[in-house]
């Protein structure tokens, strides 16, 4: 192992969630790897988000690694399919939308995974959360524990009796959560990006359930939205 210091590889997708999730491992006293993952997603606008985050985190390193994942499709975000913007697929309708790309968080926590083990790091940190989700099965606290597992598996790291720890701190925090405790870390949520669908001038489309999740967030929470929104989202 390549002792460098109490690090921590995070997820940084250029979102909300991500972006807090990065935040409390910054109070946590982690140094952060920032990983972003171009996987040529429909809304690229978040890449420029993940590099404004990471220079706030004060990342110790940003990588944005490219992995076209157009190249096997399977979503709206990766293929030339429409975003849903009548609600469906959330999780209230009970399945899971086509905006959910194949297999992504696994893809990417291995990633997250490989980076950690190189650079001595021992701790990952991702974004997901199992309360207002919009019902991705990557995004279940059983995903999680079974990563973990299989950190250990699959590592030279684990096979020497070193523990890899999966963290996922808004885990079972509410959207309205997250935008208080965005406020509370001093982040701006204006930094972050979480339409699947923006609009020709840059602007959150505010009908995909990405948008109506984050809007509803701030609502709930009674914090002022600073995004900005072609049409404002529909909440309740």
């Amino acid at each position: 192992m390549t002792e460098t210091g109490k690090q921590a590889v995070l997820l940084l997708s250029g979102g909300l969630d991500s972006m807090v999730a990065g935040g409390i491992a910054r109070e946590q006293g982690f140094d952060i790897l920032a990983l972003t993952v171009d996987y040529n997603q429909r809304h690229r606008v978040e890449l420029e988000s993940a590099a404004r985050i990471a220079e706030a985190l004060g990342a110790k390193r940003h990588v944005v690694l490219p992995l076209d994942l157009t190249q096997f499709g399977g979503s709206a975000l990766t293929a030339d399919i429409d975003v849903p913007k009548d609600g469906a697929g959330t999780r209230d309708e009970g399945g899971i939308p086509i905006t959910y790309v194949p297999a992504r968080n696994t893809i990417f926590l291995s990633l997250c995974l490989g980076w950690a083990e190189a650079a001595g790091a021992r701790d990952m940190v991702i974004g997901v959360n199992a309360l207002d989700y919009s019902g991705y099965p990557d995004c279940r606290p059983e995903f999680i524990d079974a990563f973990q597992r299989l950190a250990m598996l699959g590592t030279k790291a684990g096979d020497a009796k070193e523990s890899f720890e999966v963290r996922a701190p808004l885990q079972y925090m509410s959207k309205a959560d997250i935008a208080a405790e965005a406020m509370r870390l001093g982040l701006d949520p204006a930094m972050s990006w979480s339409c699947y669908d923006p609009t020709p001038d840059g602007k959150h489309c505010g009908e995909c359930d990405s948008c109506r999740l984050r809007h509803g967030g701030f609502v709930e929470a009674g914090i002022e939205d600073p995004t900005v929104y072609a049409v404002t989202p529909v909440v309740g």
